[in-house]
């Protein structure tokens, strides 16, 4: 991207409104009692952003290791703070809609009694995020070598994941270079 996604404009051509960063914090704060954000060399930046969202930001000390233990070191701050699940959301893709984060919500506390360790939206037949994850899911990613990726683990215990159909384009909206971003505003994706 040449510049930090969390600081970007949400949504896309609107300064002054938000961030990709503030727009996340804002969804998950309804349904959560604690909304923490991984930082890594960027931390000082994100830190204001973090604060005046009523965030928890918890610092990723080597994250020249990859996104994954960045990952890691969120769900491990998750049991620290003694919580059971986790909502994960990521920095480069637009805020689902609320009503896709209530769906998933109430999936999961349906799912988790059943056997399922975690509800991840899908649309269009792709999977994506954010995704809602119990106890079981965490110490699955804990257990991972830092080498891993989200997606293996998802894999090896895809009998315990359900698969949720959403009518929200965000899920699988995803922004990695400035076309991305481009293509998200010309296309007015959705905001919460």
């Amino acid at each position: 991207m040449g510049r930090d996604k969390a600081l970007l404009a949400w949504p896309p051509g609107a300064p002054g409104r938000g961030t990709f960063l503030s727009a996340a914090i804002e969804l998950l704060q309804p349904p959560s009692d604690l909304v923490i954000v991984v930082a890594g060399k960027n931390a000082d930046s994100l830190e204001t952003i973090v604060d005046a969202a009523a965030g928890y930001l918890v610092v990723n000390r080597y994250p020249e290791r990859g996104q994954f233990s960045s990952l890691q070191v969120g769900l491990q701050e998750v049991l620290n703070h003694g919580r059971d699940a986790a909502i994960i959301a990521l920095v480069d893709r637009p805020p689902a809609q609320p009503r896709t984060l209530g769906r998933l919500c109430e999936a999961f506390r349906d799912a988790y009694e059943s056997g399922k360790w975690a509800v991840v939206p899908e649309h269009d037949g792709r999977h994506g995020h954010p995704i809602l994850i119990g106890r079981e899911m965490i110490e699955a990613f804990l257990r991972a070598p830092a080498t891993s990726s989200a997606r293996e683990v998802e894999h090896s215990v895809q009998a315990h994941i359900l698969y949720v159909p959403v009518d929200d384009p965000n899920v699988v909206a995803n922004m990695d270079t400035p076309e991305d971003y481009e293509r998200l505003a010309q296309a007015r994706v959705q905001t919460p």
